[in-house]
């Protein structure tokens, strides 16, 4: 007997499938976020030029950097440090952050995503 596509315990998801939101750094697609067992949310961002210096009292942030323009960096705090595609940043509450350069992120956060944790300078 086959199970039905929502009675199984994995979940897959297709990031061309899921809406494209506006955030701090340019545009992202959250994974996961509607999923209550799962404890935190995947994102795939595409980071703009222009991203937010923010910060979050709660959340831990994972940023694995796919693909990165020439002189792509994060300022993280008082210091910004160069990134290539292949680099993974872990990112704790309180560390205000923001990506310079175009790039384009899996971005691993714990607990689950809440737009009401993100403060900007």
């Amino acid at each position: 007997m086959s199970e039905s596509v929502a009675t199984r315990a994995y979940k897959i998801v297709e990031f061309g499938e899921l809406p494209v939101q506006p955030c701090p750094c340019g545009t992202t697609q959250r994974a996961f976020y509607d999923v209550p067992d799962y404890p935190g949310t995947i994102h795939l961002t595409r980071i703009s030029e222009d991203a937010q210096l923010h910060y979050h009292k709660r959340l831990t942030e994972t940023y694995y950097f796919l693909e990165c323009g020439p002189e792509a960096s994060m300022q993280l705090d008082d210091e910004t440090v160069p990134v290539r595609a292949g680099m993974c940043v872990m990112i704790p509450p309180g560390v205000r952050h923001r990506a310079i350069g175009k790039m384009t992120v899996l971005n691993i956060v714990f607990p689950k995503f809440d737009p009401a944790d993100e403060w900007l300078d």
